[in-house]
């Protein structure tokens, strides 16, 4: 989403000599609950444009080129999105689960528009401002909902306690001292090079795993954005991302940890 909204809008801003915001709304990416909550967020997305008055009915959804819908019923091909995997909520074989997402997505257009399904998180995970009415009639009003979680209480609550953990993680870190020259030592350590060599330029193999993996670390364990260590290393965004996958999978292959515990 961050490339999307700061380097794609970018160069086309720069393309087609102009200025500000290229997107209406912000793009922004939620953690969802799987089963229903799933289904019921890609049947919202996908009738967006029907809701909006881009298409005329249902059928035109089809050729709209701009949504993921086209792949799903098999009129596109779209190599990023996973529509097996999608397709697969709804049957085993293609044919029957295409008839069936066309199914679930149509029964949808006479809902209209869904609040629970893009205002705050209690009112997301309960299903409804109905059902938030039940909880509180019940003297249940205390359930617990994150704006940027879709799922139910029990999901939510299980988020949010990986989170924490995440959040004093990094601020023990911080107070052992670890920082991002710590994190540098600890990776030139393991590769057997001098830390500076991180932060040059040039894709020699051992070099760029280094680099994977300190930017890996420094993302997952210190939370710095991808942002700033495109400034560190003077690289560009994208370029953050692409080293941060590299070095989530040495990390994972190797058994490389940080710190193995914090005391």
């Amino acid at each position: 989403m961050q490339r999307l909204l700061t380097g794609y809008a970018v160069s086309f801003n720069r393309r087609h000599k102009r200025h500000g915001q290229l997107f209406q709304n912000r793009y922004k990416s939620i953690i969802c609950q799987e089963d229903a909550y799933l289904l019921e967020l890609v049947r919202y997305i996908h009738l967006n444009p029907l809701r909006a008055g881009m298409v005329e009915d249902f059928r035109a959804l089809t050729d709209y080129p701009f949504s993921g819908h086209r792949l799903l019923v098999g009129v596109d091909d779209c190599s990023w999105q996973d529509g097996a995997y999608v397709l697969g909520c709804f049957g085993k074989k293609v044919a029957k689960a295409r008839k069936a997402y066309l199914d679930y997505i149509q029964a949808g257009v006479a809902m209209g528009r869904r609040p629970e399904l893009v205002g705050g998180g209690l009112v997301r995970s309960l299903g409804g401002w109905s059902e938030v009415k039940k909880m509180r009639l019940k003297g249940m009003d205390r359930i617990k909902g994150d704006e940027r979680i879709l799922g139910d209480s029990d999901f939510v609550l299980s988020v949010l306690s990986q989170a924490k953990e995440r959040f004093e993680r990094r601020y023990e870190l911080k107070r052992h001292g670890y920082d991002i020259n710590r994190v540098a030592e600890r990776v030139a350590e393991l590769f057997g090079i001098d830390k500076e060599e991180i932060f040059q330029k040039g894709r020699p193999k051992k070099r760029a795993d280094a680099r994977g993996l300190f930017c890996y670390w420094c993302a997952s364990e210190l939370c710095l954005s991808q942002t700033e260590l495109a400034r560190a290393l003077d690289m560009t965004v994208s370029g953050i991302g692409y080293a941060v996958r590299r070095g989530e999978a040495i990390a994972a292959c190797e058994g490389y940890v940080l710190i193995d515990s914090i005391i």
